[in-house]
């Protein structure tokens, strides 16, 4: 682990005194500008913390847990299944996992401090002002996509930080999030046990599409169904994108039997697709997606999905956060008690896995009497 710069370094980095480098940290006026320029672009290149906050953090004084994630609005989007308008816009996770972080925080004296931002905007300024506030013990980040390599340099400085879902597995920071291998894998196999032979593939972004791509090819292999490219297509995780890839795979002159949309964003615009072209789901079309945003339980067709447990996605990156906050000073609270680690650091685990659920609903063509033993977690029927 590289070691930790102080002022001093960054006072010789810069050129200058260490109570200067103290006086622009402290935004003094007293320092001109060109000097004051000079001084930030050091502290930005090297993610420089200063001391004040480092040590704030490591010894938990504060009782505030920042949370970093995309907005969590969702403007309607004009899409129609079968007279219905669906609701659904960017990152329709977020409200859940959400919901699992206040929910696991309102059991301790903590309190949450949302920052919700833009996902074009550069993290690694929005996570320096947050930290130049010195109120926070700790951080979540929420960031679907890949998260700001700075978070790297803050770990290995000491901040406790736990990423939740974040799709550049960087191995060294604590990670809370799923198998999405094993969800895909279930599916595809579910639709083959039900005699689906050409099944179309959407996929869509980041490393949990590469994922459920290749539990998807495993299972087609596993079923002995050669691997057809004229099956898959690449979206991009929205509504227009499902529409427009499950458009190409309906107008193939063998077209799928059966789609696997890569989430369910893409599964509903494979819905309407079928809708357009008069194909009736699941009797000439089945459709599976992956997440089970609210909103796949009440479309019509009900929507076959693999179903994230996001609440407690956000409650147990909630626990690994505070054990981090937790490991050096043993929490007076009692209500802390169930989050002090009773492991050494070197053996506490940093990557914590959640297994999802297959929910069968009307789009598949299954019913729960059809089903294998092992495919009977859980029918929505």
């Amino acid at each position: 682990m590289p070691r930790k710069l102080t002022i001093q370094d960054i006072a010789r980095l810069a050129g200058v005194s260490r109570s200067t480098v103290s006086r622009v940290l402290n935004k003094k006026p007293d320092v001109d500008d060109a000097t004051r320029e000079r001084v930030l672009r050091v502290i930005e290149e090297h993610g420089f913390i200063p001391d004040q906050s480092a040590t704030r953090l490591a010894g938990g004084r504060s009782k505030i847990i920042g949370v970093i994630a995309p907005s969590v609005s969702w403007p309607l989007i004009p899409t129609t299944i079968q007279g219905v308008l669906v609701p659904v816009g960017h990152w329709p996770t977020i409200p859940e996992i959400m919901r699992g972080i206040t929910d696991a925080l309102g059991k301790t004296p903590y309190e949450l401090l949302l920052y919700s931002i833009d996902q074009q905007r550069d993290h690694r300024e929005i996570i320096q002002r947050i930290l130049a506030t010195q109120l926070l013990s700790g951080l979540l980040v929420v960031l679907p996509g890949q998260a700001s390599p700075y978070l790297l340099t803050l770990h290995e400085q000491g901040l406790p930080v736990v990423i939740i879902d974040d799709q550049g597995n960087p191995e060294s920071i604590p990670w809370v999030g799923i198998n999405n291998y094993q969800g895909a894998y279930r599916a595809v196999r579910h639709l083959i046990r039900q005699g689906y032979r050409r099944i179309g593939h959407i996929r869509g972004l980041y490393a949990c599409s590469e994922e459920r791509y290749q539990g998807y090819c495993d299972a087609l292999h596993e079923g002995n169904i050669p691997l057809d490219p004229a099956l898959i297509e690449q979206g991009d995780f929205t509504v227009s994108s499902g529409q427009e890839c499950a458009n190409r795979l309906l107008a193939l002159p063998e077209p799928p039997s059966a789609i696997f949309a890569g989430n369910d964003q893409m599964a509903i615009g494979v819905l309407a697709a079928a809708e357009v072209r008069g194909l009736q789901v699941p009797d000439e079309l089945a459709v599976v997606g992956f997440d089970d945003i609210p909103f796949s339980a009440h479309l019509r067709p009900s929507l076959t999905t693999v179903r994230q447990p996001l609440v407690e996605m956000g409650q147990k990156a909630v626990e690994l956060l505070l054990s981090l906050i937790h490991q050096e000073v043993r929490p007076l609270d009692p209500r802390l008690a169930q989050f002090t680690p009773s492991a050494p650091q070197t053996e506490r685990p940093t990557r914590i896995y959640l297994e999802t659920d297959f929910i069968i609903r009307e789009s598949c063509g299954a019913t729960a009497a059809r089903l294998a033993p092992s495919d009977t977690l859980h029918s929505e029927r």
